[in-house]
């Protein structure tokens, strides 16, 4: 590998590297954009159409959300292997410069530069050593640059019913995980839980129903029974708002509380979902004013059929021990590929289309969506190096 790793490193140029990124975090694509990921999208067709590799911009929603894929062949049988990323982001609400990058101490910062612009350009930069070096001597290499992500993931589902996802015999989500291999992946819901009761003058509250206190009922049973059992099972269950009442001289007639469920493979959607039903109606049976309504808020916002489900591919597959031993001729450190703990579209491939799939990228994910994102310049390289190396790897046996 010694040998092939060297050829492969003498064709990445940093200062490629950064001018990728820096000219993707220009382009503003988040949400309040129209045209969303199309100025991205249009960018990195042209640059593989610029090398002699075939790609092609596909509109997802109309005049709203686009994907980009391109495909590298080494016109030998061989495995494919799929290179992914979203190209949105998140808001830059508070962010000074957010979309006028710039380097300190080794940094690069912008809104997107480990979330995921700087993991694209890795991405990019890998098929074009690739084909320089005509180092792919078998199978093929898809980028995929998808919609979304930060939202329903409508780029991702594409990828999927499209039949794109279905030609890859293994799949890499270059989300920022600091050059290590995440081999699994959470899955994601968040239910909201609304309590009615009885608002009166707190003066007379005896005559009254205090929603809120039915909340605090129901998160009093959570912490009791449902969080120690979701993190015996590797899943993770975060109250994060809670909001109720009128005023301070009321009894509150209704409060609202909103929870993030994280679940690993050893639960399903409905099984986790199940739960938390159960609960309500032991509480109801306990308590006749006790009243809630159960809504998952996750599942209406994706395309109908479609969950944010978790990922989970065996240490023993070609794909992971190929790709960490990849990364740790690249970065001379040794690892343990482990649980990914935010959730990424691997979790779509791997539930949808049954694809192995990892995630393994350049970047900071806990700079990720805050005001001072940025991704290590050095860390640009190496996710290229160790891209296109796996690809060799992979797509040969």
């Amino acid at each position: 590998m010694e040998n092939l790793k060297e050829q492969l490193n003498a064709h990445i140029d940093l200062q490629e590297l950064i001018r990728l990124t820096e000219d993707m975090v220009r382009m503003e694509s988040h949400y309040h954009i129209q045209q969303q990921e199309k100025a991205v999208a249009e960018y990195i067709r042209e640059y593989f159409e610029n090398l002699g590799i075939p790609a092609y911009v596909k509109e997802v929603e109309e005049n709203r959300h686009y994907n980009v894929v391109a495909t590298l062949d080494s016109g030998k049988p061989g495995r494919t292997l799929m290179l992914n990323g979203h190209m949105d982001t998140v808001l830059a609400s508070g962010m000074e410069d957010a979309f006028e990058p710039k380097i300190v101490d080794g940094r690069l910062y912008g809104r997107g530069t480990s979330d995921m612009k700087g993991p694209l350009a890795s991405a990019m930069v890998a098929m074009n050593v690739l084909k320089e070096t005509d180092a792919l001597k078998a199978g093929r290499v898809i980028f995929t640059g998808v919609a979304d992500e930060e939202w329903n993931s409508i780029g991702a589902i594409d990828i999927i019913e499209s039949g794109v996802a279905a030609e890859a015999d293994a799949a890499i989500v270059c989300e920022p995980t600091e050059l290590r291999v995440y081999n699994e992946n959470r899955g994601l819901e968040w239910f909201k839980f609304t309590f009615k009761g009885k608002a009166v003058h707190g003066s007379e509250m005896h005559k009254g129903v205090n929603a809120i206190l039915k909340a605090v009922k129901f998160i009093t049973a959570m912490q009791e029974k449902l969080i120690p059992a979701t993190e015996a099972k590797g899943g993770i269950l975060n109250v994060g708002v809670i909001k109720g009442g009128t005023k301070p001289s009321t009894v509150a007639g209704e409060c609202e509380l909103y929870v993030d469920k994280r679940y690993t493979t050893s639960e399903t959607y409905e099984s986790m979902s199940r739960e938390f039903i159960d609960l309500v109606r032991e509480l109801e049976a306990e308590d006749p004013d006790f009243k809630c309504e159960v809504k998952p808020m996750g599942i209406d916002e994706m395309k109908e059929g479609y969950v944010h489900g978790p990922s989970f591919t065996d240490k023993d597959e070609d794909i992971v021990r190929i790709a960490k031993a990849c990364t740790e001729e690249v970065t001379g450190e040794s690892f343990e590929a482990k649980m990914f703990n935010a959730w990424a579209d691997a979790g779509l491939f791997s539930t949808y289309s049954h694809t192995p799939v990892i995630i393994l990228g350049p970047g900071m994910i806990e700079c990720c969506h805050s005001l001072s994102e940025y991704i290590p310049v050095e860390h640009l390289p190496k996710a290229a190096l160790l891209y296109a190396l796996t690809a060799v790897e992979f797509c040969a046996c």
